[in-house]
């Protein structure tokens, strides 16, 4: 069974107890929901990165971008 510790503040003590079956279900489902906000966000990075690629590659052609390309130019 998973340990968490408890501080008391006012006290000072500190404890390791045994967390409930519910408690562990809850990190367990917290950390799997952290895990697919970091993929969503570098799969966003990444999906950035190309556009800004793609865009860089059409300006050097001398093609035509899209909006969405054109939208990722800083001037």
């Amino acid at each position: 069974m998973t340990k968490k510790t408890i501080h008391n503040s006012i006290t000072g003590e500190i404890k390791e107890v045994d967390m409930s079956p519910e408690e562990e279900q809850y990190v367990v489902e917290k950390i799997e929901r952290k895990k697919n906000e970091i993929a969503e966000h570098d799969a966003k990075i990444e999906a950035i990165a190309t556009l800004k690629a793609s865009a860089k590659a059409k300006l050097i052609a001398g093609e035509a971008l899209t909006a969405e390309e054109a939208d990722t130019i800083v001037l």
